[in-house]
């Protein structure tokens, strides 16, 4: 329910906080004092359309703000909690509206787009008045009131899951037959292609490994003939390591005959011998380790360009050759299996299909019986409207070739307003008057089923009298029982079987100020007798005008 309502700077509204109660609240004043401005207002905080017109003269922007107090289980927390928008405690909508026409809006002070502003609004508050009556012009409403009054959630629901695993049998089943049909028409190709690949056998990461061992060998040969010659040079006829050898065997025999002058020389030469020893072995092992089988290139290399033809051939990198061999041999298997896995889908597909007709067919037969109850209690509802003399019907027709989620109804209020004229859709034949209680009607028959926790009626008392507005107070106390309602009245009979009353008045903003400015005031017990009394007489209070007010008061107490 609306628990409070803040507005900042909006037409003719400097600074107001209301506070709502459970139950039925009326708010009544002159005409002009700005009833209009509240429910502008409280459908701006909504996702209404914005309008820089909105904002109050010489400001920059006007704010918004409503607060709701919802269940836990409530349809709106859910919606809120898919968008990532937290739900914890009252949720909080708040609508700034700049004076060149640009808004914000925000829910919990977390930015919204507006949009989801009025999607979420439209599960909290409803807003009927004689010309903006939505919940009777779409008729997907009707079915949803409908289904609502019925208690037939579930079915449908149900009925839902059912559409969809039919549709979802109906695309596999197309999916498949595409794929059968179109691999008929490459069979050939598609043979001749996995015969192929089967004997390439590509391997994930092949191409890299080959890559890297074609690159090891041929580094391998561009070396190896270097080392070779190095090898040659240290170990064949041509070395110096004999020569050198010979040489220091002679030094070291004439070292004896002259001490001193010959050790350090020997001592060097013996060194690099031992050097030109060790490069010996390490050259030879260097040899041994470039050597490679030139056939082993060969395979590495006629396989490496025998994967990239086949990647340029079937246009995809060698890397993809193993999946596009998996999917070829899958098309194939397909194309061999496929007519019977085409008749299998085919199967099941028309299984699902006659298990949402028999549903389709169930939940029309129980609509048809709701729609009954429904138009009846309406009905009941419509003499104290004074609408004894018209008809309220809900017509339910049922066509299996427009299948939908929801099932295979379209469900339509119509109304007779007068014996003897044609029926039709009840926005083409009720006047702004009659739709308004015949909205009432319905919203009393629904009760608490099928609204939202907050209705607002915008005088839809208008132009009726007498018992008609009282029966128009009693019907709006009855539904306040179910849910929180908000009325805008003229008629004293309902504005007293309100619980609580809200007086709206025009004045001067402040004290010498020349702005004028909108007021509402909670009544006390002892005020309302004055404002009922204004409502039944007029500018010129008598007596006998508070004396029906009390009567009045009395009578609803």
């Amino acid at each position: 329910m609306l628990i409070q309502l803040s507005i900042r700077d909006i037409v003719l509204i400097e600074r107001l906080d209301l506070s709502f109660e459970t139950g039925l609240s009326v708010l009544t004043g002159e005409t002009g004092a700005g009833k209009s401005i509240l429910l502008d207002s409280l459908s701006l905080a909504l996702g209404g359309r914005g309008d820089g017109g909105l904002v109050r003269h010489g400001e920059e922007k006007g704010q918004v703000t409503a607060v709701f107090d919802v269940a836990g289980n409530h349809a709106v927390r859910g919606l809120l909690r898919e968008n990532g928008i937290d739900d914890d405690g009252d949720l909080i909508f708040r609508r700034i509206q700049s004076s060149d026409g640009r808004t914000r809006a925000s829910i919990n002070d977390q930015p919204v787009s507006v949009q989801l502003m009025r999607q979420a609004g439209q599960l909290l508050v409803e807003i009927h008045g004689q010309h903006d009556d939505r919940a009777l012009i779409d008729t997907d409403a009707h079915r949803t009131l409908l289904d609502a009054f019925a208690g037939l959630g579930d079915e449908v629901l149900q009925l839902s899951g059912l559409y969809r695993a039919w549709k979802d049998g109906e695309r596999a089943f197309r999916t498949h037959r595409a794929r059968v049909e179109a691999a008929a028409r490459e069979a050939d190709y598609i043979r001749a292609s996995v015969e192929e690949l089967e004997a390439l056998s590509p391997r994930d990461g092949e191409e890299d490994e080959l890559a890297e061992q074609r690159s090891r060998m041929q580094k391998s040969e561009r070396i190896a003939g270097d080392i070779s010659e190095a090898s040659e040079f240290l170990n064949g006829n041509t070395s110096p390591v004999p020569l050198i050898g010979s040489l220091v065997r002679r030094l070291e025999r004439k070292s004896h005959e002259a001490p001193g002058l010959l050790e350090e020389t020997v001592e060097l030469l013996d060194a690099a011998l031992n050097h030109l020893s060790n490069a010996q072995m390490e050259i030879e092992a260097a040899l041994r380790k470039t050597e490679f089988d030139p056939r082993e290139l060969e395979r590495v290399e006629e396989r490496l360009f025998a994967l990239r033809a086949a990647g340029r051939k079937y246009s995809v990198a060698v890397v993809d050759l193993p999946a596009l061999a998996e999917k070829m041999v899958a098309d194939l298997a397909d194309l061999d299996a496929g007519e019977e896995k085409l008749a299998e889908l085919e199967k099941l597909t028309a299984a699902a299909k006659a298990q949402y007709d028999r549903a389709a067919a169930a939940l029309s037969g129980k609509r048809r019986h709701g729609a009954e109850a429904l138009a009846k209690a309406v009905m009941a509802e419509l003499p104290a409207l004074k609408l004894e003399r018209a008809r309220f019907m809900v017509e339910v027709a049922s066509d299996p070739e427009q299948a939908a989620a929801e099932g295979i109804d379209t469900i339509e209020f119509h109304v007779q307003t007068n014996p003897g004229t044609r029926p039709g859709p009840i926005m083409k034949v009720a006047s702004g008057g009659e739709l308004s209680r015949f909205l009432l009607a319905l919203k009393v028959a629904l009760a608490d089923r099928g609204s939202a926790p907050t209705l607002v009626f915008d005088e839809i008392d208008t132009g009726v009298g007498g018992a008609v507005a009282d029966a128009i107070g009693q019907r709006l106390k009855r539904l306040s029982d179910k849910v929180q309602v908000l009325s805008v009245t003229h008629a004293p009979q309902v504005a007293a079987r309100a619980a609580t009353h809200l007086l709206i008045s025009k004045g001067p903003a402040g004290e010498g100020s020349d702005k004028i400015a909108t007021r509402v005031a909670t009544m006390e017990p002892e005020h309302r007798t004055e404002e009922i009394a204004r409502m039944l007489a007029g500018a010129s209070v008598t007596d006998e005008a508070r004396a029906a007010a009390k009567r009045l008061l009395a009578g609803n107490g």
